[in-house]
């Protein structure tokens, strides 16, 4: 199969627009039109269906997508490995985890990552579903348990523990509960049990309701939970690390909390000596250890 078509066949499906498609690769209109048509020619089946606003995939032309974006993935990847043997790193560098670490511990640190390594950049995935990294849905991992995957680098960063938190506001107006049973009778923002969350959040969520709950609100990211608190809604179940950029936050029940809930950050083997994995690794490890430093200070 001819490369060249198969690469004008990916632009056009991409766009969605001969002309659009034209503009990107730098080419007429009339010469796509004929490349595409060669193609089918060539597959004896029609790969889009023309209409007057554009066009659409056939399934044929659907499978064939499929195949020409895990194509493009696996040479942007290659490209990318061969850039890393330059000194420094650059290019792209995908990084996948959850909703909440994402925006309330990653992000904020981002800028001092760009200061650092200003030819490369991120790609933030955050989303609660884990992505598959030996097929290479992304880069690097932070998840909240240890990986399971055996061709994966796995590194531990911290525990991190879910407590409760209500603004002073909140508390001044409700009053603060002393134990589980007066909780319940406040206004309760969580996880769901159902949502996909750590099992250590799971656990002390349960423990909580399995007493009457008079009023609560369910959130499936700790994002979400945040914003409700910090609008003085209720108590919330949150990560301990908020406190580092939320300090207004009022920790309810001190001693109670969920069991240590694991770190990690992961990358695929292949990806070993890879400088942009490395780039990003000791950052974040570092990151990690400033964190960690500014707690124990604090406490102290």
């Amino acid at each position: 199969m001819d490369w060249d078509k198969l690469r004008i066949f990916h632009a056009v499906a991409a766009a969605g627009n001969l002309t659009r498609a034209g503009l990107k690769l730098n080419t007429s209109q009339s010469a796509v039109s004929r490349q595409i048509q060669s193609l089918e020619n060539s597959l004896g089946t029609k790969l889009f269906h023309r209409h007057a606003r554009g066009l659409l995939l056939t399934e044929q032309g659907e499978l064939l997508f499929d195949a020409t974006s895990a194509m493009s993935t696996r040479i942007d990847f290659a490209a990318a490995r061969i850039r890393d043997s330059e000194e420094k790193a650059f290019g792209v560098l995908r990084v996948t985890t959850t909703i909440g670490f994402g925006t309330l511990w990653l992000s904020p640190r981002i800028a001092d990552f760009y200061k650092l390594h200003p030819g490369l950049n991120i790609e933030l995935m955050l989303e609660e579903r884990v992505l598959d990294l030996p097929m290479r849905e992304a880069d690097v991992a932070i998840r909240m348990k240890e990986p399971s995957q055996a061709d994966l680098i796995r590194r531990k960063l911290m525990s991190v523990h879910l407590r409760f938190y209500a603004t002073r506001k909140y508390l001044d107006e409700r009053g603060t509960p002393e134990n589980l049973n007066e909780l319940r009778s406040h206004t309760i923002i969580c996880q769901s049990t159902k949502s996909s969350q750590v099992t250590e959040g799971k656990a002390l969520i349960r423990n909580l309701f399995a007493g009457e709950v008079l009023s609560h609100l369910t959130v499936n990211n700790y994002y979400g939970v945040l914003q409700a608190v910090l609008h003085d809604l209720g108590i919330g179940l949150l990560p301990d690390y908020l406190t580092e950029h939320f300090p207004a936050l009022v920790r309810v029940l001190p001693k109670t909390e969920s069991g240590p809930v694991p770190v990690f950050l992961a990358f695929p083997e292949e990806l070993r000596h890879s400088r942009r994995v490395q780039a990003f690794r000791d950052f974040v490890v570092e990151e990690v250890a400033s964190y960690r430093r500014s707690r124990r200070i604090v406490r102290a």
